[in-house]
């Protein structure tokens, strides 16, 4: 059975339990049964659903890259097994995390791995996890995303053990090889790509608004930009703003009431993906503002809904998904002129066909495959003997070429 590992940056706000020791989590994963890993009934394929932490490993699944894949994050209480139906073919788990700050350390996730071994592919996003996880899983393929505009954000003693770095834009990948010259890049960043159009879709809902921006309630995001455009425009243009988390809620809401502009507000905390697609059915066309950004998933979740976007031309990473049949660019100068040009020809996009062309999932994993398959890791005697010593010479052909 083919494994991947996907280790998000999230860790939860949950209060502090008691450490334990590395010792302590060792028994427990030893009298721990029924691992995801080490199952050998053949898993339930699932659907590519969900937000993009979920779209990618599912979207490996059904290509036949892996035959299971979990889902990792931390949290400071005591973790939480989270088993899924064993005909599942993805699960998430939750590790104690041991000390504070980042890249992650935990000694609750070494010991699973001792235990239960490395995956087929491991991939790590963001804030990353300590050297000693990246050297537990040395015979692993590993591949990093920063999900953010800087295209590592973590150190060189760990970013230095990845296959393959995928980045969101050119620049990402030159400062990936100022780093590590001989590293690999792909500009794949996980959000926009992996779309899935069962996911987000037209609903033939009423547009209620005319413009939808969904993103954190964070200064990065810019809405200040969208609400300045706002304050030039008429009273009559109505807006939505969906925030999933962030701590500027109240304070964007505030100004939003001093300019007088008609914006109504969601969250935090979040709305579910289904419901965030129905929002966007609201709505005539989808904004984003910010500029020191990854590229944003909401940028194709937009047009598979419908949507036009109108993203922000200095936006470092994503503008690639803005063509003549998705949307514009403009500067924060123009915004407000893009605004009522966009609108007066919201039907004249059509932003979902160009995606379901180009970036739904069945698009990506098939470039993922081919980086995999070509990668030299796969292509020196050293690692042959090596995957042959682990038993993962014939794994390995599956991941690389498809199912046989």
């Amino acid at each position: 059975m083919t494994s991947m590992i996907v280790i998000s940056d999230f860790l939860d706000d949950s209060r502090p339990n008691q450490q334990h020791s590395k010792e302590y989590h060792l028994k427990k994963w030893q009298d721990r049964h029924g691992s995801a890993l080490s199952l050998s009934v053949k898993p339930r394929v699932m659907d590519v659903q969900g937000g993009y932490l979920q779209r990618l490993p599912l979207a490996c699944i059904n290509a036949g890259i892996v035959d299971r894949a979990e889902i990792w994050h931390h949290t400071r209480s005591e973790g939480n097994y989270e088993q899924s139906p064993a005909d599942q073919a993805l699960i998430s788990r939750s590790f104690q995390l041991t000390g504070e700050g980042a890249p992650y350390v935990s000694d609750d996730m070494l010991a699973f791995l001792e235990v239960f071994g490395p995956p087929d592919i491991l991939v790590v996003l963001g804030l990353g996890v300590c050297e000693a996880v990246l050297e537990a899983c040395a015979p692993s393929f590993k591949i990093y995303n920063s999900i953010d505009a800087p295209a590592l954000r973590v150190p060189e003693a760990v970013s230095r053990h990845f296959d393959l770095v995928l980045t969101g834009a050119e620049w990402q990948s030159e400062d990936v090889a100022r780093r590590h010259p001989d590293m690999e890049t792909a500009i794949m960043p996980i959000g926009p790509e992996f779309a899935s159009d069962t996911t987000f879709f037209p609903t033939g809902a009423d547009k209620l608004y005319d413009i939808i921006y969904i993103a954190a309630a964070q200064a990065y995001k810019r809405h200040d930009i969208l609400f300045n455009a706002l304050a030039r425009l008429p009273r009559s243009v109505r807006t939505l703003c969906v925030f999933g988390y962030g701590e500027d809620a109240e304070k964007l809401q505030d100004q939003a009431t001093s300019l007088g502009i008609d914006v109504d507000f969601i969250g935090p905390p979040g709305v579910s993906i289904e419901a965030v697609n129905g929002l966007m059915n609201s709505a005539r066309i989808g904004v984003v503002c910010g500029v020191d950004d990854g590229a944003p998933a909401i940028l194709t979740e937009y047009m598979l809904a419908g949507l036009p976007v109108l993203a922000n031309e200095e936006l470092c990473c994503g503008t690639q998904y803005i063509t003549p049949r998705t949307g514009e660019l403009a500067s924060a100068e123009r915004f407000h002129l893009a605004i009522t040009e966009i609108l007066g020809r919201s039907e004249q996009f059509s932003p979902r066909s160009e995606v379901q062309n180009n970036w739904t999932w069945q698009h990506t994993v098939e470039r993922l495959r081919g980086l995999i398959a070509s990668h030299r890791k796969f292509h020196s005697d050293r690692n042959i003997e090596s995957k042959r010593s682990l038993g993962l010479d014939n794994q390995q052909e599956r991941i690389c070429f498809g199912p046989m």
